[in-house]
């Protein structure tokens, strides 16, 4: 199912610059969809549009008291869901580092809402971080702990949130099996703070991506995150030739496929 043309519009002329001419792709990243998105939650009135959107609201409150995702993060995440993955072809999503599941119910609700079919598979040891790199990470083994997965998985259940698995262990345990599982990943959402986690969670996710798939990295503009900052670098942008789509709120970049 895809959003009303008019709709999809009426987002996009609420702040888009006039730049980008036809708004091809341009090394790896639509102009346009950049604008649309960043420019207007920093400078523009996507928040309000976001905030009193009917399926937003209910989605939040799914992830009330159940995730540090900042609102702009979930706002953008909320507009790629609703007004972007349609346009590419189908796939699911993955979420490398759940804390306590609250993006991932919120992700799973808006999805199952819009286009019945998508899951979300969410990663994360739910016991929290592994050991870290001192040189670079700033966060230390076991952060983030104070998780129940039981009532997590309970939660979902009681609320009919039924298009969300939960995945408990190291990434480099689970995820390859998760990914061969799902097979097509139309966003993958890598929230992990740390160098190996976001060097990993990556690589991982790179050649199941379908084209134009976005590959959104939640913590890697963050002052408390500066590994995630550095595989960004390392892996993204000087290894893999990748320029962002995004830097506000967060850094988002777009699959070229094979």
């Amino acid at each position: 199912m895809k959003p009303d043309l008019r709709e999809v519009e009426m987002v996009f002329n609420l702040f888009v610059p006039p730049v980008g001419g036809s708004y091809a792709m341009r090394k790896s990243r639509n102009v346009r969809d950049g604008y649309a998105r960043g420019w207007g939650l920093q400078c523009g009135q996507m928040r309000e549009s976001v905030r009193e959107d009917a399926l937003y609201q209910e989605a939040c409150r799914l992830a009330m008291g159940r995730t540090v995702v900042s609102e702009d993060n979930r706002m953008n995440i909320f507009l790629i869901l609703k007004y972007f993955l349609p346009y590419i072809p189908f796939g699911h999503i993955v979420e490398f580092g759940s804390y306590k599941g609250g993006n991932a119910l919120f992700m799973a609700y808006v999805v199952d809402r819009l286009y019945p079919g998508r899951k979300v598979f969410a990663l994360d040891t739910f016991a929290g971080m592994p050991p870290t790199e001192s040189a670079i990470d700033a966060h230390g083994a076991g952060d983030f702990q104070d998780v129940d997965l039981g009532e997590l998985r309970e939660f979902a259940e009681r609320e009919g949130v039924k298009n969300v698995e939960f995945i408990k262990g190291l990434f480099q345990e689970t995820g390859p099996t998760v990914v061969d599982k799902v097979g097509s990943i139309v966003l993958a959402h890598i929230d992990c703070d740390i160098y190996s986690a976001v060097a990993f969670s990556y690589d991982l996710v790179k050649k199941f991506m379908v084209p134009g798939g976005y590959v959104v990295f939640d913590d890697a503009t963050t002052s408390s995150c500066l590994g995630a900052t550095e595989a960004v670098e390392e892996l993204v942008i000087r290894r893999d030739g990748l320029h962002s789509e995004q830097i506000f709120p967060q850094f988002v970049f777009r699959s070229p496929g094979d």
